[in-house]
């Protein structure tokens, strides 16, 4: 923990809690247009706007699986409200692009500047592990969730209220949430790593490759980051595909889908600031993490076989304990490296999310419109869900085995 005054950490905790929360709004505001959209800009069928949109989330994985390194490391030579403040800004111009795009190229476009500036959550997540230390750190990793539960219950909502008014209407409130969110950030945010404990930039470290070999200077940390990649890898799914069968399989509306998703992200939200708390004090953080991947496992097994559109909202009740998952995998990697290379962490673990997210849309999209084309052998929307669910089944297994000797050492 830095040396930062408890009152500006606990200021500081809260900003960044806004910046996710409006950053993962202006991504979920867009979630239920996004179907109509892409059918405006290319005339495309529903199965092959997928594709489609899963080509922008690659290019978007894509520059952040490059650059989130660079940034990480850029936070730890010049502290990390620099860093944040650039990315924010960047977001919102994207996000304005988008909004005014006449062909699916200027789509591209933006999606490049944003996973450029995709800073915002490796960075903020540094910020909270240098304001963190033992006795908190699960919890305040727990606002990443908090935040991505809040962003994701409200901007779906919305984005399905301002997309009956048109589908560009949502990526101009995604740009105008960016503008409020860099002026709070800009009088508000503290620093939080001090000049003492910065390092020099290394470009050799400042590359995917660079950083992710980094980390085998710190021990036990290996096997967390594979299950963090199959635990992302297997997350690429609500993105890539959540609206696409909702649209297809229920003949949901764009406020419907919204809804869905907001209510997805309540249940994340209450499970991340209520039985979280509660639950790695009981358990510990390796069991904590466990019953987290267990019920992210049934909730994929669950989308995949619903046939009506009330069986979501039952299976999103029914497993939303696997929000539990994602802050202790946080604290048990945090706990392993030193204070001056949690920017390099982040930027490894933003790199590990990034390649997911290259494969999954692409993935998952393919998937999707295989099974849903006129000439499937079988017709099978919930396809993507159920290929999921087996890489979740896998991240238990490398937890099982790997991670219990890692996840006792972390709460000692």
């Amino acid at each position: 923990m830095t040396t930062i005054e408890p009152a500006a950490a606990r200021r500081g905790l809260f900003l960044v809690f806004m910046i996710l929360f409006l950053d993962i709004m202006g991504i979920a505001i867009i979630m239920p247009v996004l179907p109509s959209f892409l059918a405006e800009l290319t005339g495309d069928s529903l199965s092959d706007a997928a594709i489609d949109g899963g080509w922008l989330l690659f290019v978007y994985s894509a520059m952040q699986f490059l650059f989130a390194p660079l940034i990480g490391n850029l936070s730890d030579r010049f502290g990390r409200r620099p860093i944040l403040l650039a990315s924010i800004l960047t977001f919102a111009i994207d996000n304005l692009i988008c909004a005014l795009a006449t062909s699916y190229a200027m789509l591209f476009i933006g999606r490049i500047l944003a996973g450029i500036s995709g800073a915002s959550f490796s960075t903020a997540s540094a910020f909270i592990a240098d304001v963190s230390d033992d006795s908190n750190r699960a919890r305040n990793f727990g606002l990443i969730g908090i935040a991505f539960g809040t962003g994701f219950a409200l901007g779906p909502v919305i984005g399905g209220l301002l997309g009956e008014f048109g589908p560009r209407v949502p990526f101009f409130g995604a740009a105008l949430l960016s503008f409020v969110n860099f002026v709070i950030a800009l009088f508000l945010l503290p620093e939080t790593l001090p000049k003492s404990l910065r390092r020099p930039f290394e470009w050799r470290r400042a590359n995917p490759l660079g950083a992710l070999r980094q980390m085998r200077h710190y021990k036990g940390i290996g096997p967390v980051l594979l299950v963090f990649f199959l635990y992302w890898q297997a997350h690429a799914v609500y993105p890539a595909v959540w609206s696409f069968v909702s649209a297809l399989r229920f003949g949901w509306s764009e406020g419907q889908i919204g809804l869905s998703l907001g209510v997805f992200g309540i249940f994340s939200a209450f499970v991340m600031a209520v039985v979280l708390p509660k639950a790695v004090p009981r358990l510990g953080e390796y069991r904590a993490g466990a019953v987290g991947l267990v019920f992210c496992a049934l909730g994929l097994l669950g989308y995949a076989l619903s046939f009506q559109g009330w069986m979501i909202y039952a299976v999103i009740i029914a497993t939303c304990l696997e929000a539990l998952a994602d802050p202790p995998l946080r604290s048990i990697a945090a706990a392993r490296v030193p204070p001056s290379a949690q920017g390099e962490l982040q930027g490894a673990l933003s790199s590990i999310s990034s390649f997911t997210t290259i494969l999954g849309p692409l993935i998952f999209a393919w998937v999707f419109g295989v099974f849903t084309r006129p000439q499937a052998p079988v017709t099978f929307a919930g396809a993507p869900f159920l290929l999921s669910a087996a890489l979740i089944l896998l991240a238990l297994v490398v937890y099982r085995s790997r991670l219990k000797g890692a996840g006792v050492a972390a709460q000692a």
